[in-house]
């Protein structure tokens, strides 16, 4: 790819997220921060239930050891999600991926609903036994990040749990045995865009190799 000419612009506006326009951070920053990877979160109430729930204030942070960081905020009346509340109780979650084919599942199990009602109800999704975690991950994902909790950080209002990747299942097609890679281009997660209801695929991509 050949780089275009770099054009220079003479004004920027400039945004205040400690002062006037704190109110308007959440909004700013997804529509900025884009896309973001999606973690369908599974993880196991103390009855047992399974909840499903998709986060984008999600990515991974390190391979050693393998890490990942992932965002469940609190409901409307302050308190802690459901996917926070079971991941304090059982220390485990996993992390689904989300491909093309998915997106309107995942988008169903965003529903607000009471504690202990699992969104997977209804959906047409099935869940299959983990390794070594508690949760189930969800059957049809294309690859799915068993983990354990390593702590979770309170940030103001903010809640980031590290997980520590324990295992990581994906779909035969998606993996070359030999050379011990994904192959990308079987590859086709969704990506979030900007609030409220905006998402991308990431079919269209181009490569650039690193300069020595």
């Amino acid at each position: 790819m050949t780089p275009s000419r770099l054009v220079g612009y003479d004004s920027t506006m400039e945004l205040d997220l400690e002062g006037e326009h704190r109110s308007r951070a959440y909004s700013l920053l997804v529509s900025l921060v884009t896309p973001r990877p999606i973690a369908w979160v599974t993880t196991v109430g103390h009855d047992g239930a399974v909840n499903a729930a998709p986060f984008s204030f999600f990515n991974v942070l390190g391979s050693s050891p393998p890490i990942v960081g992932v965002c469940p905020g609190d409901r409307a009346d302050g308190n802690p999600k459901d996917t926070a509340r079971n991941i304090r109780h059982t220390h485990d979650f996993v992390i689904n991926l989300v491909d093309e084919e998915l997106a309107a599942a995942m988008n169903l199990t965003s529903a607000s609903l009471p504690y202990g009602q699992s969104e997977l109800e209804g959906s047409g999704l099935t869940t299959t036994p983990s390794s070594l975690v508690r949760p189930p991950r969800i059957t049809q994902a294309p690859a799915s990040l068993e983990c354990s909790e390593w702590g979770t950080l309170q940030i103001g209002d903010n809640r980031l749990v590290i997980g520590l990747v324990k295992r990581i299942h994906v779909r035969d097609e998606l993996f070359d045995p030999v050379q011990q890679r994904l192959r990308s281009e079987r590859f086709h997660v969704i990506g979030r865009m900007a609030s409220p209801s905006w998402y991308c695929r990431t079919g269209d991509r181009f490569e650039m190799v690193r300069p020595p």
